[in-house]
């Protein structure tokens, strides 16, 4: 089989223990075969493995090769579809539906910060986040966001800041105010992920690389069919996201792909530290948003836009350095040592995709960009769901979906006129 390499991302270049399982060979018995070695299926695999069940993680690639190991490495309180989560589950949950949604913005962090703890996993963890504003429209999301965790109980991870606050915080001119929070975090993906698959694997879970999926076999005893094996187990969980094109009768337009770019500089020195003097990750209020914080060894780690398309970028860095110098003219014809692109699974109502394809083979998919935090919450949820507890699980399993035509035919071009418009809303706010 064709061994696929990884992005030639700033990730890649600094991974602290790379990967290096087996190929999936010969017949395996198991609890529960999880399909794909990226988020979802290494923190669903580690739930289960600490709860005493014998698991398997197959992945195509290399454990963390597609987004779980290439975005912007922001974890953030953020939900894709947090509006549409509301008004579907309100069905479900009645009165309750917005503490549900509340606590699930913070969830992840606290599994992501008990896992590094527990495990030692070396990841650049760090706090602080600013969230800023680029017109004083924007303001006014800030205020009810910076109202709500207050009136919740998080007044002292929050300060709203005008713009005089956010040059204390950021060497930029480009920003109005800004909602910092220091519970947010920031951390190195890559090397996350693959620390998550070494606890895995420490607490018995088997773990193969370069193994991809070629069939999934329903009935009483479920099976993953690979080129050269086989597992055997209880139940299947299918965590591939975008990536994947297994069960297409279910599962086709569903979820579609939207490349984003991220560039990183060369090493800034002491100019990092001025610039970004609480060494805060940032994100702007734009639907469609520029990204950035500065890695371990000081080089800014830039993302923006999205290429709704499906393809690929041509030139990464030529399109972010114009975003690049906007944001900090300090930086005006800087060097740029690494550029990758990093497929996000898009939902059309961005509620993750939660159900099951059988009695006893499951699937979790679809975090339009929020998947850090997003993906460890999903496999928690998975992990109760296969155990048997399915209160979290239906809440979201009863979300109706919108299934297109035609799949990625139909599905990309959709989302690209979708996010022109909401572009063309942005200049009218």
């Amino acid at each position: 089989m064709e061994m696929t390499a990884r992005s030639p991302s700033y990730y890649t270049a600094t991974i602290a223990e790379e990967s290096d399982y087996p190929v999936c060979q010969g017949s395996h018995e198991v609890d529960i075969a999880i399909i794909g070695g990226g988020f979802t299926g290494v923190a669903t695999a580690v739930e289960l493995a600490e709860r005493g069940f014998r698991v398997a993680i197959v992945e195509q690639n290399k454990i963390g090769w597609g987004a779980s190991g290439r975005n912007g490495g922001q974890v953030t309180g953020s939900l894709s579809g947090d509006e549409a989560m509301r008004k579907q589950m309100r069905q479900h949950l009645g009165d309750d539906v917005d503490d549900f949604i509340w606590a699930l913005r913070w969830r992840g962090h606290a599994i992501i910060e008990e896992r590094v703890r527990r495990y030692g996993i070396a990841c650049d963890l760090k706090h602080g986040h600013l969230h800023a504003a680029m017109k004083p429209a924007h303001m006014d999301e800030l205020r009810a966001s910076f109202d709500e965790a207050r009136a919740r109980g998080m007044g002292d991870d929050v300060t709203l800041l005008d713009q005089a606050g956010v040059r204390d915080h950021l060497q930029s001119d480009l920003y109005v105010g800004a909602l910092k929070n220091t519970r947010n975090l920031h951390l190195h993906p890559l090397n996350l992920c693959l620390g998550e698959a070494r606890a895995a694997h420490g607490l018995g879970a088997l773990v193969f690389e370069h193994s991809e999926v070629l069939e999934i076999v329903h009935g009483d005893r479920p099976a993953v069919i690979t080129r050269n094996g086989r597992i055997n187990a209880a139940q299947v969980v299918l965590a591939g996201d975008v990536y994947h094109k297994l069960e297409p009768a279910k599962l086709a337009g569903k979820i579609f792909p939207a490349m984003g770019g991220i560039v990183t500089t060369a090493p800034l020195g002491e100019l990092a530290r001025t610039l970004n003097p609480q060494d805060l990750a940032v994100y702007d209020c734009r639907f469609v948003l520029d990204y950035y914080r500065f890695t371990a060894d000081g080089r800014l780690l830039f993302g923006g836009g999205a290429n709704y398309s499906g393809r690929d970028s041509r030139d990464i860095a030529g399109e972010l350095r114009p975003c690049i110098e906007r944001t900090f003219p300090q930086l005006k014809g800087v060097q740029i040592d690494f550029q990758w692109s990093c497929a996000m699974g898009i939902v059309i109502n961005r509620i993750p995709q939660l159900g099951k394809l059988s009695s006893n083979v499951w699937y979790c998919q679809g975090y339009s960009g929020h998947g850090i935090a997003t993906s460890h919450i999903m496999g928690e949820i998975m992990a109760e769901a296969v155990s048997g507890t399915l209160e979290r699980f239906d809440t979201f399993a009863q979300c109706r979906h919108v299934r297109v035509p035609a799949g990625r035919l139909l599905g990309n071009p959709l989302l690209a006129a979708g996010m022109w418009y909401y572009q063309m809303l942005e200049k009218l706010r």
